[in-house]
């Protein structure tokens, strides 16, 4: 229950991180404000695992260095498909769906085969990000939207990747490599194709900075230490729960609608998310 509880603030941690992340490329380039953003989370977790790379061994390095490449590249992708994007919410469904291929990646990743529960409760979740991602109007392809896709299909890799290694590296460790790798990879691709502003107003370094502590060092903490608790399919269902929050969050910052359908849709995937607790709850006791 702790470690859902962890995975729970992760995804509340992460949906601000849209809003955040929206306000501060309003001022900063994208690639360089994912650059410093992930290089500067690293050095604040720092001087907590010091003592950890002293005793580590040199391969569980290079796999923290492995596992944050995926992160840095769907981060950048992300990043990107935002800074063309009009709305949020509809971004936030599409990478939601790299939860839903989590257990799917993990299938012939690593032989685990996804529970019944999770196969029973797929479908209401599938079905309430396909209402979230209608309008009035139907479904409207956007190039955001492709990207974001790509960016989904990373994740999904990342997510597996990092429960399974979790289990034997520490935590905060890991955590800490992963987020150096992203940000060096942020920042070439900066200095490779961006154009620094000569001034940044002072309330985007405030956007910033909430971006570092918040959205970044401690989502990617309580994220890893979640998964090392808790199995892999229990925590992407769980992370279903993301865009929900920033639909929430999209329609009291930037006032935007919530028709009936993706109502309907939230509706929808917090059933799934019931359903799922429950079934695996009920299963979990009776093979004991």
């Amino acid at each position: 229950m702790r470690a859902d509880l962890l995975i729970v603030c992760t995804t509340l941690l992460a949906s601000a991180g849209w809003i955040i992340s929206k306000q501060t490329i309003q001022g900063l380039p994208p690639f360089a404000f994912i650059g410093l953003r992930f290089v500067l989370a690293s050095l604040i977790l720092l001087p907590f695992c010091y003592q950890s790379f002293k005793q580590i061994r040199l391969k569980d390095i290079l796999l923290s260095i492995f596992v944050g490449s995926f992160l840095g590249a769907a981060i950048l992708i992300w990043i990107y498909a935002i800074s063309i994007s009009d709305t949020l919410g509809e971004g936030a469904f599409i990478m939601s769906l790299s939860m839903l291929l989590v257990p799917l990646v993990a299938w012939p990743l690593f032989k685990q085969k996804p529970s019944r529960a999770f196969w029973i409760s797929l479908p209401f979740a599938v079905i309430g990000l396909v209402l979230l991602s209608l309008s009035g109007d139907g479904w409207h392809q956007s190039v955001s939207q492709v990207w974001f896709l790509c960016a989904a299909a990373l994740l999904a890799l990342q997510f597996n990747l990092t429960s399974h290694y979790a289990q034997k590296i520490p935590t905060l460790f890991f955590t800490c490599v992963q987020l150096f790798a992203a940000g060096i990879m942020g920042i070439f691709a900066s200095l490779t194709v961006e154009k620094w502003p000569q001034s940044v107003e002072l309330n985007i370094w405030g956007w910033f900075l909430s971006s570092v502590l918040l959205a970044t060092s401690l989502r990617y903490v309580l994220q890893t230490l979640g998964q090392k608790h808790t199995s892999v399919s229990n925590a992407a269902v769980i992370m279903v729960l993301e865009p929900v929050w920033t639909v929430i969050l999209s329609i009291i910052y930037y006032g935007e609608k919530m028709p009936i359908e993706k109502t309907i849709g939230c509706v929808m995937i917090l059933f799934s998310l019931v359903l799922y607790r429950s079934w695996y709850s009920i299963t979990t006791k009776l093979c004991k």
